[in-house]
């Protein structure tokens, strides 16, 4: 045997004494040269050393570690996913609003409209009222004036008349 199988060897006694490490499986798996250009490579705080006999009693607090991890981690998604459901709520809630603002609006707005309307007419039918009093007046107006230039062509003719009868003289 080569010296590095001795070594190799030497490091797996230790690490079976030690007790199991995450890496003892596969090293164990590996051919005495895979595992020699692993410790060449590998760092200092990862390498497997006489410090393994600790991973005995940190393998429980590993465990419970990343079980505590796990745990926030699915309570901290928990809480994204209640804050995204508030959210969208929140949202939902925003649109009825709009909704019922929308249709509330919409209903003012009609009977706004409609009394407007109703308004409008109110003054149309009593400007229509005002201009019919004042066509009725303008006809009477009208009709006077007529009247008038009817007697005042008979005026007229009656002067005429005269004067014809003025100027027509018999001599004497």
């Amino acid at each position: 045997m080569s010296e590095q199988d001795l070594r190799n060897k030497e490091q797996d006694q230790n690490q079976d004494q030690a007790g199991p490490s995450i890496f003892s499986d596969l090293e164990r798996s590996s051919s005495p040269r895979e595992v020699q250009g692993r410790h060449r490579f590998s760092s200092p705080s990862l390498s497997v050393s006489n410090a393994d006999s600790h991973t005995e009693t940190l393998d429980g607090k590993t465990s419970s570690f990343f079980a505590a991890l796990d745990a926030s981690i699915e309570t901290l998604q928990k809480r994204a996913q209640q804050l995204i459901d508030s959210i969208n709520e929140s949202r939902q809630k925003d649109h009825t609003l709009m909704s019922n603002f929308r249709d509330s609006l919409k209903m003012k707005v009609s009977d706004l409209v409609e009394k407007l309307e109703e308004r409008m007419y109110q003054i149309y039918d009593h400007h229509n009222k005002l201009i019919q009093e004042k066509l009725q007046e303008f006809s009477e107006k009208i009709e006077k004036i007529n009247n008038l230039e009817t007697e005042l062509k008979q005026v007229c003719h009656t002067v005429e008349t005269v004067y014809k009868d003025l100027c027509v003289q018999p001599e004497i």
